[in-house]
């Protein structure tokens, strides 16, 4: 009895110290050679797991694991859900949007750029492929290609928060593509009509000129993908404006924030190496 007992504890002892170092995996080396990692999981991972081996073969039980992952910032993990959903349906559109999606926040971009494209050729009116599309041509200097996808996904958009993020992007594409005449025309246009407290109906109000680069951050504003969000949106508004001091000191605030999987973070690494 005493020998089963110390078993126990000792299998509850190796189970408590392996899943830290299990559940936070390296997940992106940045450019500086910081090692980002996942988070530990809180139940909703092991839940959409316990849910896929009920129901093997159900995609729509892997999509709910990878979005798990993604929000446990296991973007790899997500990466491989994905991958094996795919070798059941090797033509779902959903699957390539999302497996494009998190390679791109992993910084797989040629691996994105493969999955958006058949995704796109799949299904050409998919918001989330589009978006994710425009946001990776943004990120490799494509401003044009970047506001094509965003005009396109803005239709839609299946709620205020995405409408107000590809309104936000397609703004910064056409701005970056030196078309500012039809950023301007675009915003007038109030296309971003649906009520949302996304991060982007702020920037959006900055680039109105309703809301000074003093007051774009709140006090409550100090997530690190928040942050990161924010600090970029501010970075590309000095850079459209030809203040490239200010523009950097924001794209170096985001990426010092920590929130690696914001797109934000992403561009923000991009306009750096750009601006060297």
């Amino acid at each position: 009895m005493h020998h089963c007992r110390s078993v126990r504890r000792a299998c509850a002892l190796a189970i408590v110290m392996a899943a830290p170092v299990a559940a936070q995996t390296i997940q992106y080396h940045s450019p500086a050679g910081v090692a980002f990692r996942s988070q530990p999981d809180t139940g909703p991972v092991a839940r959409a797991e316990r849910a896929l081996a009920a129901d093997p073969r159900n995609i729509q039980r892997f999509i709910e694991l990878g979005t798990a992952q993604s929000g446990a910032r296991q973007m790899q993990e997500a990466v491989q859900t994905f991958t094996r959903a795919l070798a059941i349906a090797p033509n779902d559109p959903m699957l390539f949007r999302w497996r494009g999606h998190r390679n791109l926040s992993v910084r797989n971009f040629d691996g994105s750029m493969a999955d958006l494209t058949r995704g796109y050729g799949l299904d050409s009116l998919n918001y989330g492929i589009l978006y994710h599309l425009g946001v990776l041509r943004f990120v490799r200097g494509d401003f044009n290609g970047a506001a094509d996808a965003f005009r396109r996904a803005q239709p839609h958009a299946p709620d205020g928060g995405e409408l107000a993020g590809s309104t936000d992007w397609l703004w910064m594409s056409l701005q970056r593509a030196g078309r500012g005449t039809e950023a301007v025309a675009m915003l007038a246009r109030r296309p971003d009509s649906l009520p949302t407290t996304a991060a982007y109906a702020k920037r959006l109000r900055l680039y109105r000129g309703e809301l000074t680069p003093d007051a774009l951050f709140a006090p409550s504003d100090t997530g690190d993908v928040d942050v990161a969000t924010l600090s970029f949106g501010l970075g590309n508004w000095y850079l459209v404006k030809g203040d490239t001091a200010r523009a950097r000191t924001q794209f170096e605030r985001s990426v010092k924030s920590g929130g690696w999987p914001a797109f934000g973070f992403i561009a923000s690494e991009a306009e750096l190496v750009r601006l060297r």
